[in-house]
């Protein structure tokens, strides 16, 4: 707030978490940026418009929406937090709940969805599922798909009623060589309708090995923090002196700036600095968060004299206070020369389009005066030979919208010199080594000089692989010498964030005797006003989706192409999801056509084990890839699982002839992905081990509520011979973690992994030379490590922290300590099967989603809980995607829904069961035998859904999301 005057202050009696005060605050002062102010850093800002429920706090008892609460209205109220549930020493049964069932992704919605809950569960003591979901409706969560939260609020208020509670831990069943041999559990073919959270259930062959630490479902290493609110994320600690940084941008969706006139708002007292494209060097790149080097074109600069989307970066100012920089913004004239707009993918390509990059110092560009940033065409085998040849030609056009990734955390950073003059960006970034290395040739700074801190990320999916707010930040910081804070308001995460690519997809698919044996995709993806990942968004693709379906004769041509909308970006799924929704929804259009059983045809087409993936070389992710042949897979299994639990035969036959306007119906869909990027980006862990036999594991993974931190913590232990409590972990410092590509491409489990496992070897192989010379042992190999204890053959032993101790102060004084790096040439595609089912109704439009489930074989699962709550919450996202989710724009561009309220998705009483079951396979190339799993989660859903609405109105759907107004008007 604004330094208001003492006698403009009023006197509000406050009793917050029982400690009652009087307090003198502006009238105006909402309750959140009050609470945070005093010190209660539990309450999370997300959208400051009572959409997302972040804020919430209990106000006499009642959660409430403290972002629209004003101070005047708060005298003589009591306000609870989270800092008042529990502590770390005695923890809420809500809060022990959360821990236990993996209720925590991210965690930035966890105090609200705690304070929600408590209110509740003081009402209701014994509650049904339905009844804790619709209490929770009012916090959304995007990580998780609300269903560990539900199942930790049913288990706390058992616990509350004094009930013993059994351990939360997933089953395992096994089998020796036919899947058919496990028995599936009664509840997990939901036959009674019953609606409540099931376990992930986990099926595995019996030759695999057991393991100790590895595949138990661990408490998150940082959930305590998270429970009790802990200031854990990047806004959640303000240097002294901190400036707030404000970002000015365009009204318009194409225009230059002929000058701008910053003079009245430098003059506003309070304001430190103003920056505009006048006032710092015009230095191209690329926002992305990609390896070095970074692919073409390099089509932006921090700030520029023309603008190309609602949204783009005009000039920033730094001040005081956020009103004050927020007055100044409104003091600066623009003198705009407006352009026009185009807003669609196939109009930009067009001759005398308006040419959106007509600037003559960016390479790389494929055809500018089209607006066509990249043409890529990639061929294998005779495609026009083979589909001449055909017995059967098909072709299907399908559209993909443009999705928010809708974290709950805005994007946020801060800057600030540090005791020794360096540059500190503490920032919500899931790429702190790229931040680095991208911001330096902005900011004028060697990399030496820039340290960049990742704290917890309350959210990512892709949208924070970018550079989006560091470099702004950091030319405040430099321009004032002070620290400087920057954050995204919800409406600038529509219009100055990045999203999925929208796309247009055409496939041609030849069928001989059954095979799919010619494919052909032509794609054209719209990447927004600038390149960003235009480039690897859709070359992956290309490649996943003509890999799925392996043909050998297959054709990739693309074109990514400029809008004046808002930059697409990476997102979860990032171009597979899009692609593989497209071919196995034309797919089963082929077998329903030729008659054929679509799981039969499907698995007769699907890529087999040993086959050689025909586009991996042409197809890398924006440069030549590596060969690459399926080693593990349960494909098969998992569908096999799903045909079972789903009753999936009996009901497409019974659903074949309703009658009424009330119909149902149940779809299927195959899918794959990848681990990492094959030959490309590079992962480092090191482990250091103390005086006490614990070990500090230091990644420079980014851990954006996925889990990776405690994976890996697990994969660490199991090496060792430790409990998972013995690892002490940090991530993400580029001062102090080596090096990490960060969070993307669904490589941190496979990548990051891998090098905390070579870490681990090297730090046990240390071990066990320490302990033979403490034993007298000659052979160290012939000693093993279990449970803390060093043992030899004669069970002399040796504990962890005598080995400790003795290797840093007494014989042969080092530190046993190790750092490893690991790349792989290899990416093996985790596999899973998809089961949706629906009831719809033909009059009213309405789609009611009545299961959702999903079989999974992603290699050895490290974590069951972690591993299904990315699932769960991929499903969810993906369900978004299919049903309601996409950005709309009126004629001059303008976002019409860029908020939460009009931007809707889907909340925690309007999702179905959300049941996973995994399929264990062993990967030889992967840490322990693990895959990937966090995007697989997002591949099947709109395929799945496709069959689904198909099997009940017999209406095949090609244009997503499918709206009551779309479902309706294919039924015409």
């Amino acid at each position: 707030m604004d330094k208001i005057p003492q006698s403009e202050l009023i006197q509000v009696s406050l009793t917050i978490n029982g400690q009652t005060q009087s307090y003198s605050v502006p009238p105006k002062q909402n309750l959140l940026d009050f609470l945070r102010k005093t010190g209660f850093k539990s309450v999370k800002n997300g959208c400051r418009e009572g959409d997302c429920g972040m804020c919430t706090v209990l106000v006499n008892g009642v959660p409430a929406k403290s972002c629209l609460l004003f101070m005047q209205s708060m005298d003589g109220k009591s306000v609870e937090t989270l800092e008042s549930l529990g502590n770390e020493h005695n923890l809420h049964p809500l809060q022990k709940a959360f821990l236990e069932t993996g209720a925590i992704q991210c965690g930035f919605c966890t105090p609200a969805q705690l304070l929600t809950a408590k209110a509740f569960l003081d009402k209701n003591k014994n509650p049904q599922p339905a009844d804790v979901r619709k209490a929770l409706s009012g916090v959304l969560c995007r990580c998780t798909g609300y269903v560990r939260i539900v199942d930790a609020v049913l288990r706390a208020a058992a616990s509350m009623r004094g009930e013993s509670l059994p351990p939360y831990v997933p089953s395992e069943y096994f089998y020796s060589k036919d899947i058919s041999e496990v028995k599936l559990p009664a509840a997990y073919y939901r036959k009674d309708g019953n609606k409540a959270p099931l376990l992930p259930l986990v099926i595995t062959p019996e030759k695999m090995p057991k393991l100790v630490e590895v595949g138990k479902p661990s408490q998150k290493v940082d959930g305590v923090k998270l429970v009790t609110g802990k200031p854990a994320f990047t806004d959640d600690v303000q240097p002294e002196g901190m400036l707030f940084g404000t970002l000015l941008t365009s009204p318009h969706a194409h225009a230059r700036i002929r000058d701008i006139d910053t003079s009245a708002a430098k003059a506003l007292p309070g304001v430190r600095a103003v920056i505009t494209y006048k006032d710092i060097p015009r230095i191209k790149y690329a926002t992305g968060g990609q390896s070095y080097p970074q692919p073409l074109p390099h089509d932006q600069v921090s700030l520029d004299n023309k603008v190309r989307h609602v949204g783009d970066r005009v000039a920033i100012v730094a001040a005081d206070t956020l009103e004050i920089a927020e007055k100044a913004l409104e003091l600066i004239k623009v003198d705009y020369e407006v352009l026009e707009p185009v807003l669609d993918m196939r109009a930009a390509m067009e001759d005398g389009a308006p040419v959106i990059h007509d600037e003559s110092d960016t390479e790389g560009i494929f055809d500018a005066k089209h607006n066509i940033v990249h043409h890529i065409e990639a061929e294998v085998g005779d495609v026009d030979g083979t589909f001449a040849a055909c017995d059967h030609v098909f072709e299907g056009e399908f559209k993909t919208p443009k999705q928010q990734h809708g974290q709950m955390e805005p994007h946020v950073c801060i800057t600030y010199f540090d005791e020794d003059s360096r540059l500190v960006v503490r920032t919500s970034t899931q790429v702190p080594f790229h931040v680095r290395r991208i911001i330096a040739p902005l900011i004028g700074l060697p990399i030496k000089d820039i340290r960049v801190v990742k704290p917890r990320i309350g959210g990512g999916f892709g949208g924070k692989q970018e550079v989006l707010l560091e470099d702004l930040c950091a030319h405040l910081t430099i321009a004032t010498g002070k620290p400087v804070r920057m954050e995204y308001t919800r409406s600038q995460e529509f219009t100055s964030g990045r999203s999925r690519h929208r796309q247009i997809i055409h496939y041609k698919l030849g069928i001989k005797d059954e095979m799919l044996v010619a494919n052909e995709l032509r794609l054209i993806g719209d990447t927004g006003a600038y390149g960003t990942h235009g480039l690897t968004v859709n070359m992956v693709g290309g490649f996943k989706g003509l890999t799925l379906y392996n043909a050998p004769n297959s054709r990739f041509i693309c074109d990514v192409v400029y809008t004046t909308t808002p930059p697409a970006g990476a997102y979860r799924g990032y171009g597979a999801m899009q692609e593989q929704f497209a071919v196995e929804a034309l797919m089963e259009e082929i077998a329903e056509k030729l008659n054929l059983d679509v799981v039969a045809f499907k698995k007769k087409n699907w890529l087999k084990l040993g086959e050689n993936m025909h586009m991996a070389r042409k197809l890398g992710e924006g440069r030549e890839g590596y060969d690459q042949a399926m080693a593990t897979s349960a494909l098969d299994e998992c569908v096999k699982v799903g045909l079972e639990a789903t009753d999936f035969y009996k009901k497409r036959e019974l659903y074949k002839n309703q009658s009424g306007p009330v119909k149902r119906g149940i779809g299927m869909a195959v899918m794959i992905h990848g681990s990492g990027i094959a030959g490309l980006d590079m992962a480092a862990a090191t482990i250091k081990m103390n005086d006490d036999g614990s070990f500090n594991l230091l990644i420079g993974a980014t851990d954006l509520g996925t889990g990776s931190d405690t994976i890996l913590a697990q994969m660490a232990a199991e090496q060792l011979g430790v409990p998972i409590e013995d690892m002490i972990v940090y991530s993400s410092d580029t001062d102090f973690t080596p090096f990490d590509k960060g969070a993307y491409a669904s490589s941190t489990t496979y990548i990051s992994g891998g090098a905390v496992v070579k870490a681990a070897k090297n730090v046990r192989g240390q071990i066990l030379e320490q302990a033979a010379k403490m034993l007298k042992w000659d052979n160290p190999e012939e000693l093993t490590i279990l449970d803390r204890t060093v043992i030899a053959p004669d069970e002399s032993a040796v504990t962890l922290q005598e080995v400790g101790l003795s290797s840093l102060h007494n014989l042969d004084q080092h530190q046993i300590m190790a750092t490893e790096s690991h790349v792989s040439y290899v990416s093996p595609p985790p596999t899973g099967a998809q089961f949706s089912e629906v009831k719809v109704n033909t009059e009213t439009g309405e789609i009611e989603v009545e299961r959702m489930l999903m079989i999974v074989d992603c290699g050895r699962v490290i974590n069951p809980l972690t591993a299904a709550g990315q699932v769960e919450g991929g499903l969810a996202q993906a369900l978004g995607f299919t049903m309601m989710e996409d950005t709309y724009y009126d004629e001059e561009g303008h976002i019409t829904n860029d908020d939460f309220a009009s931007y809707k998705m889907f909340k925690s009483d309007e999702l179905p069961p959300l049941d996973v079951i995994f399929v264990q396979t062993d990967e030889p190339s992967g840490p322990y035998g693990a895959k990937s799993i966090a995007e697989l989660s997002v591949d099947g859903t709109a395929p799945s859904m496709v069959s689904a609405l198909h099997n009940a109105t017999g209406v095949w759907y090609r244009d997503l999301p499918i709206t009551p107004e779309k479902f309706k008007a294919g039924l015409k």
